[in-house]
C-alpha cells in the first residue's frame, strides 16, 4: 500500500519531465524563425504571463500536495511521508529512486565536458535530477528520522548527492554567465552620438518649483531606462540561468549562486570601464597630472560616466531582476556587490576633483563634473535604490556635495584673486587690460551654468552685496522689471560683485600712468569693453540694462575727462583772450603768431604721444576722434580765419584738413612724429 501510494509522487515528476520535454519541443519549432504569427504571439504572451506568476513551492506548500481541496489543518506532508516509507518496501522504493538519481549526478563528474554545451535535453535531464534530490530530501527531512532510521541513511546519500549536483550546477552558472556575455560596443549605443548628448536637455527645468522638476526627472528616468536596456547576456540563456538560480536558492545555495553571479558580473564591469579608456587612478595620481592631460580625462569621464551609469549599470540591474526575480533582495545585492567597485572607482575621480587646488582655470571642468553628476542622481538613487545599495548612494552625494563645496571655494578664490591681483608697471598703451578680458570672458563662459551656480552661491549672498556697491539699496532700479531686490539671483549678485572687484582693480591699475590723460583713457576703454561684453552676451540677463546704462555713463565721463586733460591748454591758445593789445582795439600780430607757433608744438607733442596709445574698439576710437576734431580743429579753423589778416603761409604751418588728416593716427598704437609738408 506504501508503494502504491508514492505513485502521486513519482506522476507529478513525470508529470514535470513531460511539461519541460514539451517546452523544449517549442523552442526547437521556434527555432530560427524570425517572426510570428498574430496568433503565435499571442499563445506565447499568454504562456509568458502564466510563467511569471508561477514560483517554486515553498516547503509548506510541498508538505500540503496530495491534500484534498479543503486542505484540513490536522493533514500534512509529513504524515503522507510516515504511511509511503512506514515499511521495507518504502525504504526499497526510496533506495531505488535515490540509485536513479545518483547515477544521473555522479556519471557527469566522470565527464568534464559542460551539460549545457551538450543541449537542451542534457541540461533537462540534471536540472530534473538535482531537483528530485532536493525534494526527496525535503520529504526525508519532515519525517525527522534517528540515525538508526534505514532513511536516515539515505538522507545522507541524498545530501551527497545533492551537493555534488549544486557544485556543478554553480560551475555551469558560471560558464553560461561567461560564455554567452555580451561584448559592450559603445559605439553602437543610440544614447551617445556626441559629448553633449540628448539627456542633458532633460536637465533641472526650474529650480523654483522642485515637485514638478522631482517628476519630470522621475519620468526622464523610466524612459533612459526602457530606451537604453542593452543585453550582457545573450537572451536565450536567460531562462537557463534563471532555472539553475531558482534551483541553487531553492536549495540553500544562495551565497554560492550569489558568488559565482557576482565574480563574473563584476570582471564584465571592469571590462566595460576599460572599454570607456577609464583606468583606475587613484587620487594622488589625478592630483600630480598636468593640466592637459587632466583636462582630456575630464571630458572622457563625463561622457564615460552617462554611458556606464544609463546604459550599462541600468542594463546590468535588469539582468539581475531577470535572473533573480524583478526587485528580489537576492538580485539587488548581487548587483550592488557587483558593481559597487566600479561605481566607487569613477567617483575617485570626481573626490580627486573636489580636493585639488582650486585654480579659476579648473572651476569650468569641475562644474562639468558636478552637472553631470546631479543629472544622473536620480538614475543612480533609483538603482540603488534598496538599503543594501545606500552605501553606493550615499558615496555618490557626498561627492556631489564635496564637488559643490569646491566650486563655492574656487568661485571666491577667483573674486579673491581679482582683488589682489596687483601691477608693478602701467599696461603699454591704455588699453584694454588682460585681466579685464580675462574676467568678462569667464564670467560669460560661466553663464552656461546659471542653474548651478544659483543654487550653490546662493549661501554666501550676503557676502556678495557687501562688496558690490551696486547692489545697495539705492541702486535697485535695474532689478524692478525683474521684480523686488530679494529675487535677484544668487549668480547676479555675484557676478555684479566681481565687476565691482574689477573696477576697483582698474581704478588702482590707472594710477600707474603718469599722464591724467591716459588714466581716463584707460578707464574709458575697459568700462567701454565691459560694458559691450555685457550687452552682447547672456550677461545682460544677469546684470541688467541699468547697470549697462551705468558703465556707459561712466566710460563717457572717462572720455570727457580725457579731452579736458589732453586739449583744454591746447584749446586756450585759440581763444580771443590776449589777443589784443591792451587799452586798444587793434590785434597783435606777434601775439597771434605766438599763439600759433605754441599751438604747433602743442599739437605735434600730443600728435608723437597719442599715437602710441590705443583704442581697440573702432567706433569708439572713430567717436573720440570726431569729439576731439570738432572741438579742436572746428576751433583752429575759427582762429585763423578770425586772424588771417595777420598771419601769411610762412606763419600757418598746419591747414584744417592736415590737422584733421592728422587726427587720423591717434590711438592705433603705433608712434609717430608729424612731418610737416608745407614747413618752409
Amino acid at each position: 500500500m506504501a508503494v502504491e501510494e508514492s505513485e502521486p509522487v513519482i506522476g507529478e515528476l513525470e508529470r514535470e519531465e513531460n511539461l519541460i520535454a514539451a517546452v523544449r519541443h517549442i523552442v526547437k519549432a521556434l527555432g530560427p524563425n524570425k517572426t510570428l504569427t498574430s496568433d503565435a504571439k499571442k499563445i506565447l504572451a499568454d504562456l509568458g504571463t502564466r510563467l511569471s506568476s508561477m514560483s517554486i513551492p515553498s516547503e509548506k506548500d510541498e508538505g500540503k500536495q496530495g491534500q484534498g481541496e479543503d486542505g484540513g489543518d490536522d493533514h500534512d506532508g509529513s504524515d503522507d511521508l510516515h504511511d509511503d516509507y512506514d515499511d521495507d518496501e518504502g525504504v526499497s522504493a526510496i533506495e531505488e529512486r535515490l540509485n536513479v538519481i545518483q547515477e544521473k549526478i555522479m556519471r557527469w563528474e566522470e565527464d568534464q565536458s559542460m551539460i549545457w554545451d551538450l543541449g537542451p535535453m542534457e541540461a533537462s535531464e540534471y536540472l530534473n535530477a538535482a531537483n528530485e534530490a532536493r525534494r526527496l530530501i525535503e520529504k526525508l527531512e519532515s519525517l525527522h528520522l534517528k540515525k538508526e532510521d534505514q532513511e536516515y541513511k539515505c538522507m545522507q546519500r541524498a545530501y551527497s548527492v545533492l551537493q555534488t549536483a549544486m557544485a556543478r550546477l554553480e560551475e555551469e552558472f558560471r560558464n553560461l554567465l561567461i560564455q554567452n556575455r555580451q561584448r559592450f560596443e559603445p559605439e553602437y549605443v543610440s544614447f551617445r552620438s556626441n559629448e553633449e548628448d540628448a539627456a542633458d536637455e532633460n536637465s533641472i527645468v526650474s529650480l523654483g518649483d522642485e515637485l514638478v522638476e522631482e517628476s519630470l526627472q522621475r519620468d526622464s528616468v523610466s524612459r533612459a531606462y526602457e530606451e537604453h536596456i542593452i543585453d550582457l547576456v545573450h537572451p536565450a540563456v536567460i531562462p537557463d540561468l534563471r532555472c539553475i538560480a531558482n534551483l541553487l536558492f531553492a536549495s540553500n545555495y544562495v551565497q554560492e549562486c550569489s558568488n559565482a553571479y557576482i565574480i563574473v558580473r563584476r570582471d564584465a564591469l571592469d571590462e566595460c570601464l576599460f572599454i570607456l579608456e577609464m583606468e583606475r587612478l587613484s587620487i594622488e595620481d589625478v592630483l600630480k597630472m598636468e593640466w592637459g592631460t587632466l583636462n582630456s580625462k575630464i571630458k572622457r569621464w563625463i561622457w564615460a560616466v552617462k554611458i556606464f551609469v544609463r546604459v550599462y549599470l541600468a542594463s546590468e540591474r535588469w539582468l539581475s531582476d531577470q535572473i533573480f526575480g524583478e526587485g528580489e533582495p537576492v538580485g539587488l545585492s548581487c548587483f550592488v556587490d557587483a558593481s559597487k567597485a566600479s561605481m566607487l572607482q569613477l567617483l575617485n575621480f570626481g573626490e580627486a576633483m573636489s580636493i585639488g587646488p582650486h585654480q579659476p582655470e579648473k572651476l569650468f571642468r569641475v562644474l562639468d563634473i558636478y552637472e553631470v553628476l546631479q543629472d544622473l542622481m536620480p538614475d543612480i538613487d533609483a538603482l540603488y535604490s534598496d538599503e543594501v545599495g545606500s552605501s553606493v548612494k550615499i558615496e555618490c552625494h557626498e561627492v556631489l556635495k564635496r564637488l559643490g563645496d569646491c566650486v563655492r571655494v574656487t568661485f571666491l578664490e577667483f573674486e579673491n584673486a581679482i582683488a589682489t591681483n596687483v601691477s608693478s608697471t602701467p599696461f603699454v598703451g591704455g588699453g584694454i587690460h588682460p585681466l579685464t578680458k580675462y574676467v568678462m570672458n569667464y564670467l560669460r563662459a560661466l553663464t552656461d551654468y546659471s542653474d548651478i551656480l544659483n543654487l550653490l552661491l546662493k549661501d554666501q549672498d550676503e557676502d556678495a552685496i557687501s562688496l558690490s556697491p551696486d547692489m545697495s539699496p539705492g541702486t535697485e532700479e535695474d532689478n524692478r522689471s525683474q521684480g523686488s531686490p530679494s529675487r535677484v539671483s544668487s549668480m547676479a549678485l555675484h557676478f555684479r560683485s566681481i565687476a565691482s572687484i574689477l573696477e576697483s582693480n582698474l581704478e588702482e591699475k590707472s594710477k600707474l600712468y603718469k599722464e591724467v590723460s591716459l588714466q581716463h583713457l584707460f578707464l574709458m576703454n575697459n568700462l567701454h569693453y565691459m560694458a559691450e561684453k555685457v550687452k552682447g552676451s547672456e550677461l545682460r540677463l544677469v546684470h541688467g540694462d541699468e547697470w549697462i546704462r551705468k558703465r556707459n555713463w561712466k566710460f563717457q565721463q572717462h572720455a570727457m575727462k580725457y579731452e579736458r586733460a589732453s586739449w583744454s591748454s591746447i584749446l586756450n591758445l585759440l581763444k580771443d583772450e590776449g589777443v589784443f593789445v591792451p587799452g586798444i582795439t587793434s590785434v597783435s600780430k606777434s601775439l597771434v603768431k605766438e599763439r600759433l607757433r605754441s599751438f604747433y608744438l602743442g599739437f605735434e607733442d600730443v600728435y608723437r604721444i597719442q599715437t602710441a596709445w590705443i583704442i581697440p574698439d573702432f567706433q569708439l576710437r572713430e567717436d573720440l576722434r570726431i569729439s576731439i576734431s570738432v572741438k579742436v580743429i572746428q576751433a583752429y579753423r575759427s582762429f585763423v580765419g578770425r586772424f588771417s589778416s595777420y598771419t601769411s603761409d610762412k606763419i600757418i604751418k598746419y591747414s584744417p584738413d592736415d590737422l584733421e588728416n592728422y587726427l587720423l593716427d591717434f590711438f592705433e598704437g603705433s608712434q609717430k612724429l608729424l612731418q610737416n609738408p608745407h614747413r618752409r
